[in-house]
């Protein structure tokens, strides 16, 4: 069963429209309506793209990171934003805290709201 905050593996769009590579992504919100269709934001370790006060970064230290099923640091890329329907997702790795979702969550409608 897919929910917000689930760390998962899906072939993210590249914004060329080219084949993505096979990557983790965070499931941000399930949209209304009676599709299984689901909001996400891509997962990269290239930490160095990583934006203060948007992105979130995700660090050994962290309390949420064993959880998460990611392999190494990493961050939650707000900006990268994909709609998709669950029957393409290959399943959840894990999953990130409440309170780490709920940032990003509040980054995001922030930036929309600019």
């Amino acid at each position: 069963m897919k929910k917000p905050g689930q760390v998962i593996l899906f072939e993210f769009p590249q914004t060329n429209l080219k084949q993505g590579n096979l990557r983790p992504a965070l499931l941000v919100s399930k949209l209304p309506g009676q599709y299984d269709d689901w909001l996400m934001c891509m997962i990269s370790t290239q930490t160095q793209h990583y934006i203060k006060d948007f992105d979130e970064l995700i660090q050994f230290d962290d309390p949420d990171y064993k959880l998460s099923g990611l392999k190494d640091p990493s961050i939650i890329r707000v900006e990268r934003l994909a709609v998709v329907n669950a029957d393409i997702l290959l399943g959840a790795i894990g999953e990130i805290s409440a309170e780490r979702l709920r940032r990003v969550k509040t980054h995001l409608s922030e930036w929309i709201m600019q």
